[in-house]
Parts: C-alpha cells; sequence; structure tokens
C-alpha cells in the first residue's frame, strides 16, 4: 500500500547533478513539454506524411524513446501518473474530475519536490487536467499557474457562448444539456497563431524564459503545456494548407481484433460531442479524411509553437545546462479498429511520443528501444538532477538510458482503463500486450483476456490468448504480482455523497426504456441505449453494467433496475 511521500532530506542522498561540460556551474534546469493527445504520429517516428519539423530537431539532440506508454489513455489519470509518479490503480483514480489530492492530499509532486530544494517551479497551459470539475494543483508551482483558453475558436460561426463541449468540460451539467449546441469539431482560420490557446501559451514560455536568462543563480523546473492536437481541431489555415484530404489513406482496419470483446473498445463518444459528426455509427469517408487532415494540421500548429520555445531556450543560452522532456500524455486512435479518440488499451491509445535531451549526457539523434512509462519519468528527472527521490513510486530511473541508449530498465510496463465495472489491466513486453478484464477484487479464474503480438501482427488484428495460452500464463504471472487495482476514490474520498447535495427528481425508468424502445422489440441494442444520451462518454460503461446476462442487449427488466441485483 502506497505511503505518503517522504522527503529525503540528507546532503548525503544528493547525487551529482548532470550538466553539460561548459555549463555554468550550478543544477540543471528542466523544460517539461506536455502535449494533449499527440501520438507517436511524427515525422522523426517514421511517418512521412506529417510536418512536425521541431519535433524532429529535437529528437536530433537527444534520445527518442520507440517504446513509451501511458499509464492509462485518458488525459487526468495520465497526467496524475506524470507528476505524482503513481499508476491510476494506486491512486483509484481514472476519471477526469476527480483531483489527486482527493485520494493523496499530501502527495508530493515532481514539480514540488524540486521546489523543495531550491528549484523555482512554473507552469503555463495544461500540464495537470483543468476541467470536468478537475482543477490545476497550486501547490506545485512558485508562481501562479498561466492558463489560456482550453476550447476556444476564431470564426464568429463558431464562437457560440456555451456549447455542449464546452458545457461537459466545465463540469457544468444542465437539465436542457440537449439543446445547447454542439461546437464544430474542426476550424481553419486565416490568423495568427496566438490567436489559438498554444499560441499564448509560446508566448509566456517565451517571455518566461528570457525572464529565466535574468536570474542565473536560480534554477527552474517549468512545465510547458500544449493544448494541440486536442479536439477541436483548431488550427490557422497555413497549417491546413500543408495537407491534402485526398492524400490520406482510409483506415484499412475498421473493426476490433477478431476474438476481442466488444467492450475493449469505446463509442468515440468524445468525438460525438461535436456537431456534424453522427450520434451513432461509423463516419463516412469525406468525414474520415477531413478529421485525420485536421489532427495533422493541429500537429503542425502545436510544432510550430514548440520551435519558438526552443528557439528562445537558444537564443537566451540557458539550453546548454536544461534537460529537455517532450511527453505526450497518450495517443489517440484516427479510425483504426472503427475507433477515435483515446479510452482504450490498445497499442495507438497507449503508445506515447518521448523525447528527452540532457546536456553533456545524451547522444544526438539516439533511439532507444527500452521499455519505459510515464511514471518513471519522476524518479528519472530526480536523479538526473540530484533531488532525493521520494519513497513509494510506482516508476524507476531510466537515467542509465540516456547515458547508453541499448541499456534496458524493466522487462515490462503497465496500463489500465475502466469499463464499467470492469477492470482492463494490462501489460506490456517488447513483443507481447496482455489485457485482463474483470471487477476489482475478483479472482483471477473469472477475466476475460486479450493478448496480441506486435512481431507478428503489429496491428492488433486478433486476439491470440486462445492461441498461445502459455505466453498468455507468464504475462498473467506478471500481473498477478502487481498491487490489485484500487476502486475509483469517491467524492471527498469519503464515497458518500454530499449530503446537502440537491436530490435527484426519481426517474421514471419504464417511460425512458419505452421511450427508446423504438422498434417496440422489448430490448435495446448498444446503440439505441446510447443516442441522445447528455454523457456519451459515460453512457457505454452503464450499458455493460445494466446488461447483466452478457448478451448485448438490454431487456426491460435490466434497464429498470440499471444494473442493481433484483430484490
Amino acid at each position: 500500500m502506497k505511503q505518503t511521500f517522504i522527503a529525503i532530506l540528507a546532503l548525503g542522498f544528493f547525487a551529482n547533478p548532470i550538466r553539460a561540460a561548459d555549463a555554468p556551474i550550478g543544477r540543471p534546469n528542466v523544460l517539461l513539454i506536455c502535449v494533449d493527445d499527440l501520438k507517436p504520429l511524427l515525422g522523426c517516428y517514421g511517418d512521412t506524411r506529417v510536418k512536425s519539423p521541431n519535433i524532429d530537431r529535437l529528437a536530433a539532440r537527444g534520445v527518442l524513446f520507440e517504446r513509451a506508454f501511458c499509464n492509462q489513455a485518458v488525459c487526468a489519470p495520465s497526467r496524475n501518473s506524470l507528476m505524482t509518479g503513481l499508476r491510476p490503480q494506486s491512486l483509484g483514480i481514472y476519471d477526469l474530475s476527480t483531483n489527486f489530492r482527493k485520494a493523496l492530499p499530501d502527495a508530493v509532486t515532481v514539480a514540488q519536490q524540486f521546489q523543495r530544494n531550491g528549484y523555482r517551479t512554473e507552469a503555463m497551459g495544461k500540464v495537470m487536467h483543468v476541467g470536468h470539475g478537475n482543477h490545476e494543483d497550486a501547490a506545485s508551482w512558485t508562481v501562479p499557474h498561466f492558463q489560456a483558453k482550453t476550447v476556444g475558436y476564431a470564426l464568429p460561426e463558431n464562437r457560440t457562448k456555451v456549447t455542449r463541449e464546452a458545457a461537459l468540460f466545465a463540469n457544468q451539467e444542465p437539465k436542457d444539456m440537449e439543446s445547447l449546441p454542439k461546437g464544430a469539431p474542426t476550424e481553419c482560420a486565416d490568423v495568427a497563431d496566438n490567436v489559438y490557446g498554444d499560441g499564448q501559451i509560446a508566448d509566456e514560455a517565451v517571455r518566461r524564459l528570457r525572464a529565466a536568462k535574468d536570474k542565473p543563480g536560480e534554477p527552474w523546473f517549468m512545465g510547458v503545456g500544449f493544448l494541440k492536437p486536442h479536439l477541436p481541431f483548431c488550427a490557422p489555415k497555413k497549417y491546413w494548407d500543408l495537407y491534402k484530404e485526398e492524400d490520406f489513406p482510409l483506415p484499412a482496419l475498421t473493426k476490433l481484433p477478431v476474438g476481442a470483446p466488444e467492450f475493449a473498445g469505446q463509442t468515440w463518444g468524445e468525438l460525438r460531442n461535436y456537431s456534424d459528426i453522427p450520434k451513432i455509427g461509423p463516419l463516412n469517408d469525406a468525414q474520415t479524411r477531413h478529421l485525420i487532415r485536421g489532427y495533422h494540421a493541429a500537429v503542425s500548429y502545436m510544432d510550430a509553437q514548440l520551435g519558438r520555445v526552443l528557439d528562445a531556450l537558444d537564443e537566451t543560452g540557458l539550453a546548454k545546462n536544461t534537460i529537455i522532456v517532450l511527453w505526450g500524455d497518450h495517443g489517440w486512435h484516427l479510425g483504426d479498429h472503427g475507433l477515435w479518440c483515446k479510452h482504450t488499451n490498445y497499442e495507438q491509445a497507449a503508445h506515447i511520443p518521448l523525447l528527452m535531451v540532457v546536456p553533456g549526457m545524451t547522444p544526438a539523434g539516439a533511439r532507444s528501444k527500452s521499455l519505459v512509462e510515464t511514471v518513471d519519468l519522476y524518479p528519472t528527472l530526480c536523479e538526473l538532477g540530484g533531488i532525493p527521490v521520494p519513497q513509494g513510486l510506482d516508476g524507476a530511473s531510466f537515467a542509465a538510458v540516456l547515458k547508453t541508449p541499448s541499456a534496458r530498465t524493466k522487462d515490462a510496463v503497465y496500463h489500465v482503463y475502466p469499463r464499467g465495472e470492469l477492470m482492463g489491466r494490462a501489460v506490456r513486453t517488447e513483443r507481447y500486450r496482455l489485457v485482463e478484464w474483470k471487477k476489482i477484487g475478483a479472482p483471477a479464474g473469472s477475466a476475460v483476456c486479450e493478448l496480441y503480438d506486435y512481431e507478428t501482427d503489429p496491428a492488433e488484428t486478433k486476439n491470440l490468448a486462445a492461441d498461445k495460452p502459455e505466453v498468455a500464463a507468464q504475462l498473467r504471472a506478471l500481473l498477478a504480482k502487481q498491487p490489485e487495482a484500487k476502486p475509483q476514490v469517491k467524492a471527498a474520498g469519503t464515497g458518500e455523497k454530499d449530503a446537502s447535495s440537491p436530490k435527484k427528481p426519481k426517474q421514471d425508468r419504464a417511460a425512458m426504456f419505452a421511450s427508446r424502445d423504438k422498434n417496440h422489440d422489448g430490448k435495446l441494442t448498444r446503440d439505441e441505449f446510447l443516442d441522445g444520451q447528455p454523457d456519451p462518454e459515460q453512457a457505454p460503461k452503464r450499458f455493460i453494467l445494466f446488461d447483466t446476462d452478457k448478451d448485448g442487449f438490454l431487456s426491460r427488466e435490466e434497464f429498470i433496475r440499471g444494473g442493481k441485483n433484483p430484490k
């Protein structure tokens, strides 16, 4: 069981900080660049279509990690892992709205640990997840956090005061949610870069770096969180002009792997919150190509803002004594497996870009096949900065790999994704991924498993759990050594609702069933149940919970019971 972090303050525990041979005397600075929804669809990762020159030049300066993975493919839990060094299953937080301090009020984030050891810490943009009722962590930053507008459009026709997506993001759920307009999923506007949030964040980062130059004796830890390519795919026209929709091939694989359980996928409710996206069913070819182009345009826009930050780092002379990290919080499905967005345990959602430059240590343009996971960054940065590593972290330092990219620090990494009452715990080795789906605390024999072989089937076309039982058994043994996942932390950490909260009116579930059962056949398909739900990201979890006999339909009785056992 994880204990509250203990800061090791004894001077004797400090390692020698890493710095360039020609750097000024002092501890290295840290520039932590966090990018929202960025998958390894980049030039430096081998993609020939995307335009990512600044990320590519950063990769040419240090080490690119080919096998880096998030700990859960959704924003808030992934960022919790980055900042606390704990996996979601250790914290018991898998959603967007629960702040990590509800699980660990006295947690010491990586920024706090640097702050406690003489660093000025500051952040701008999306470092922690803000929205859906969640918020930034003021204790982590020496100076107030700079927040650019997260959901924003430039075109007058898109600048609706309150959209459905914006309301959900702000954790507002008005009774007339369905009446709110949906925001556009993309925007191409002939505007300056800093009309959108990432341009404003880059402006602020450049200003902060220039100010840091005037304080050479004060080491700093700076988080810069870019918002794109997160939906909506808004970018200035010049970045859209880099691509033509007809140049993008349609996804070759449009279904879940053969033999995979249906609940392993998702219905991409995040995307369905936007206008012109169907409530149910697939996108047409034109929509698919347009969204893929929009994602690429948003990546190139963000890349240009990164370039401005890197230029400022070089121009101020700070680069020679600054550790640079570029980290994507999770991947993104672009129509593969018939999926969009993240929210799965599949490779496209769990695989992340990770680049690091350590002056005087990392070989230029190096690539590493070492397995690393997000929780490893906390202890790694501490070791590189000569700062004590708190006890109780889930991660392990990979500083040795930065010096020798061929080195290995671990044989497996772990991530999770919940589906209703089921928790999908995944273990990823160099060759395989196994996902074990079961209720938290249930016996291992009750689990449904997926197994994928990335040597013979990198596209994940077939679940091999039944075909390779020996491999599945070996990987399940690794999972068995991990602590059981904690259940989701409840409001205020008590598991009880606030007694002062107004009670919701009692629902007439029989009438609700009748209104959804359009063909009057006495059962609801998954699509019938999901149609018109005000919270399309959470609704699929309820379908799984309600479907107690697991036949893929909801009877009238199952719908009315709502997952509860009959009395």
